[in-house]
């Protein structure tokens, strides 16, 4: 009778329930019996994890990260500048990343989770705050939020795999590599001038070093990426998402300083020359590539490889270009008549040349191929450094603007007859 009985209860309990043990306790989060491992994200098979409301909540900060990037571009628009700009765009960028690898195995619904994320969050404001002065008065607090994140996500994160021993003593041996970047952060936080950036590049060059070197660390040895159990299209998807906050900050560019300027003809076609490069950029990343690259790791037999190349690195190029052709259409549509004077030539140039050159690389990464269409655009981007001393904003944008738009058509060309065949 009792057998009877826990038979009849069993088969009363929802199928979801019995089925994954993960879904019950996330929906008793505050239980304090829940088991450890339950912290990993349920992986449903026939799909991917979707992005949560949490982790679209913490990408807000990041909004304002891209906004002070690009805002310290404009006002520094020096070889110094470039330089400088370039490393605290290395440096939000790995910050970011480097918390949604977290998130692709840890479950942001649950309870401890949201609280480091929301943590990260708090600290990520003192560091996009310092943005700024980070090179002036604020150096050192920007060194120490930028080292809290990384640490102490890190270290989160082992003790939260501390029931899966192999990604525990990866994020073990990610935490030694933050500790002694950590040390050259807040040294350069400390010094000044040539100092600190000879410091932070020394800094960001062994952060990025350690993913392609498996965080070896001594006594543990490394990780081999084919190890990695990554969930391809959730990252895919994350970072479609923050080439989407890189996107949005170029449009607030255009649209504020449009909006504070007589709209003659000449300033109201600056404003659509640009719009059309950002519609441009959107097009070729989403139409085709951001879906077919999220199928492409999906069904990887070495995600991990994949993943770490095409989106850890790869994908920081087009977000790049993203952010200095915001720049570039801001001093456009500001100055679109005369000669293009050597910033506003570099940036309108160069903002699409970073991105075609990250999506040519990324492709690569993703599907094994060079695609034609981006290398004939790099080649038509080059073409026009020497013209450009000889022609105005206005026309360089929109020269740029159109090379964009010939790679959209062959996208279209390529890629449209596939997706209605599969249809």
């Amino acid at each position: 009778m009792k057998t009877k009985a826990r038979r009849t209860i069993k088969r009363s309990i929802p199928i979801h329930f019995r089925l994954s043990p993960f879904r019950l306790a996330t929906r008793h989060e505050g239980n304090a019996d829940m088991p450890r491992r339950q912290m990993l994200r349920d992986r449903a098979e026939g799909g991917h994890a979707r992005v949560t409301y949490v982790e679209l909540f913490f990408d807000l900060v990041f909004v304002f990260a891209v906004t002070q990037l690009s805002h310290g571009l404009m006002a520094h628009p020096t070889l110094l500048g470039v330089a400088q700009t370039g490393l605290l765009l290395m440096a939000v960028w790995w910050a970011w990343i480097f918390t949604a690898w977290v998130t692709n195995w840890l479950d942001p619904e649950l309870r401890p989770v949201q609280v480091m994320l929301f943590v990260v969050m708090v600290v990520g404001m003192v560091m996009t705050m310092s943005i700024p002065e980070a090179f002036g008065d604020r150096g050192l607090i920007f060194a120490l939020a930028f080292v809290a994140i990384q640490l102490g996500r890190s270290v989160f994160t082992a003790w939260a795999m501390r029931d899966h021993p192999f990604q525990s003593r990866n994020f073990i041996r990610i935490s030694a590599w933050f500790a002694a970047s950590g040390v050259l952060w807040i040294s350069g936080g400390l010094a000044e001038g040539g100092a600190r950036l000879a410091l932070w590049g020394g800094a960001i060059a062994l952060e990025y070093l350690s993913p392609a070197l498996g965080f070896w660390t001594p006594g543990m040895g490394r990780a081999r990426a084919e190890e990695w159990d990554v969930e391809g299209g959730h990252l895919a998807e994350r970072c479609a998402l923050f080439t989407i906050i890189a996107l949005g900050e170029s449009i607030l560019v255009m649209g504020a300083t449009t909006a504070s300027l007589p709209w003659t003809p000449i300033v109201v076609a600056a404003f659509l020359a640009s719009f059309a490069g950002s519609l441009a950029m959107w097009w070729i990343y989403f139409s085709f590539t951001a879906e077919a690259a999220s199928e492409a790791i999906s069904h990887a037999k070495d995600p991990g490889r994949v993943a770490r190349v095409a989106y850890t690195y790869t994908h920081l190029l087009p977000i790049a270009g993203i952010i200095v052709t915001a720049v570039a259409d801001e001093w456009t549509i500001h100055h679109p008549l005369g000669h293009a004077d050597l910033k506003t030539a570099a940036a309108l140039i160069g903002g699409p040349f970073l991105f075609v050159l990250g999506g040519l690389l990324f492709k690569r990464a993703v599907f094994r191929l060079w695609a034609p269409a981006q290398v004939v655009a790099l080649l038509a981007l080059a073409a026009l450094i020497p013209v450009s001393p000889m022609i105005s904003p206005l026309v360089l944008s929109i020269a740029t603007t159109v090379v964009l738009l010939g790679v959209c058509v062959r996208e279209a060309l390529v890629h449209g007859p596939r997706r209605a065949r599969a249809a």
